[in-house]
């Protein structure tokens, strides 16, 4: 373990020079596998297997190709950002580059949708199987949440539409408190999915610097930035669950990276009660377990066991009150989850898909999600503290694809784990850094100019 997490040696740097093609030949056979699974898809199609995929591809959506001027404004913007980014994110202050890269996120994401239309950015969330569908159905929290599990079966008297259905009800109950202090409609319903979204970057940030220092994290930052990965952040609810969970994440490593105290227990509890909470978005970030314990772990060395069990366990703390909460309120998240696995497995749409072809349809589409950038960052990984971090988010992501119960969509889904993935740019090489930024974001507005994806 300690060879893992130790600093790679002077004399190693000739060897990882000798690899330098490394990631180009990454990203090819990652692009070969993707085209593969694509055709596989194709023919399944044809020969009338129901994918709900794009085409029969990895996607979810169908191709339409939309050109027009509005296609300058992410062009303009990667450019800046491929040109200015990493000069910024080397030079502007900590301070002020943690939200700055937060506004740069949200503006790369808002851009790309643009290209689409003035109302692309509310247009995925008004539809019958989206949460705001649901919120004039809530009326007072506590029989919500009491009588959430009833409803959750397809055959129940009145059951909730598909994706409030699949989730716990803290991701309904986030869209109807936003429209009960009065933000309500589909435009601030997208900013708080947006918010969410281009708020898990500083927080990945503040993730890494605890892990491997300031330098790696100011390296990857405009990675984070620029991943095609900002084509679901405007808009889907599963920005908004990457958000506080990267955010529970980085507390809980900011926590590990102080000496033991005070301070140290007021993160780990917050970063607790944000996990906690991310459990009642989305049953499948139990996962991000994995990360938790890769950003605590790390510092077992210095810490020692007993500082690492305080760390986790002040932030278990957290998660408990959250749970307790709910369970007051009637909510207990096993019966949750249970029901919501009945419900997915039930309906049509899983029936239709088959599992065999969707292991590795998940995997294509995480790839595009990703980008070329974050590829070839995994194949530059080197034996150092900061790879336990996308390496962590790479088993999460493999588990919750093993289960069965994901059958497309990742592009979406697994975003809560995209983000801790991309810290793997932070080891690409410096002279490829502008290159594989530039892929990334262009690989971003073909997507959205060729294909009208759901979110």
């Amino acid at each position: 373990m300690s060879a893992v997490l130790s600093d790679p040696p002077a004399q190693a740097a000739p060897d990882r020079r000798s690899r330098g093609w490394l990631p180009l030949l990454a990203v090819l056979v990652v692009a070969a596998f993707v085209l593969v699974v694509g055709r596989i898809g194709r023919r399944l199609t044809l020969d009338g297997t129901v994918l709900h995929l794009l085409g029969g591809w990895v996607l979810r959506g169908q191709f339409d190709v939309v050109w027009s001027a509005r296609v300058w404004l992410p062009v303009v913007v990667a450019l800046a950002g491929v040109l200015l980014g990493p000069a910024l994110a080397a030079r502007l202050p900590w301070r002020a580059l943690l939200p700055g890269s937060a506004l740069a996120a949200a503006g790369w994401a808002v851009a790309l949708a643009q290209t689409s239309g003035p109302d692309r950015l509310t247009a995925p969330l008004d539809v019958v199987y989206e949460y705001p569908h649901d919120v004039p159905r809530v009326g007072s929290i506590s029989a919500f949440l009491s009588g959430f599990v009833d409803s959750v079966p397809a055959d129940s008297a009145d059951p909730w539409t598909t994706h409030v259905a699949g989730h716990p009800p803290g991701a309904l109950l986030a869209f109807v408190l936003l429209d009960r202090v009065g933000l309500t409609g589909l435009g601030w319903a997208a900013a708080m999915c947006i918010a969410g979204g281009a708020l898990a970057v500083p927080a990945v940030l503040v993730g890494v610097r605890a892990v491997a220092g300031e330098g790696p994290a100011r390296r990857c930052a405009p990675f984070l930035v620029f991943a095609p990965v900002a084509l679901w952040v405007a808009t889907s609810a599963d920005a908004l669950f990457a958000g506080v969970a990267a955010w529970g994440v980085a507390l809980l490593a900011a926590a590990a990276a102080r000496a033991p105290g005070r301070g140290s227990d007021v993160r780990a509890l917050a970063g607790g009660l944000l996990l906690g909470l991310a459990l009642f978005l989305s049953f499948g970030l139990t996962a991000l377990g994995l990360v938790v314990l890769a950003v605590v772990g790390v510092h077992r060395g210095r810490l020692g066991w007993g500082g690492v069990v305080r760390v986790l366990g002040v932030g278990a703390v957290g998660v408990l009150v959250v749970v307790a909460a709910f369970a007051v309120g009637g909510y207990w998240w096993v019966d949750g989850f249970s029901a919501a696995g009945a419900r997915v497995r039930s309906g049509p749409s899983y029936a239709d898909r088959p599992l065999g072809f969707f292991l590795v349809a998940n995997l294509a589409a995480a790839a595009l999600a990703l980008g070329p950038a974050a590829v070839a960052g995994l194949a530059s990984l080197r034996r150092t503290r900061l790879a336990l971090l996308p390496l962590a988010a790479l088993a999460g992501m493999l588990a919750s694809d093993v289960s069965g119960l994901v059958r497309g969509e990742t592009e979406r889904i697994w975003l809560p784990f995209y983000v801790w993935v991309l810290a793997a740019t932070a080891f690409l090489p410096p002279r490829q850094r502008r290159v594989w930024l530039l892929l990334s974001a262009v690989l971003a507005i073909g997507i959205e100019v060729v294909v009208r994806t759901e979110w």
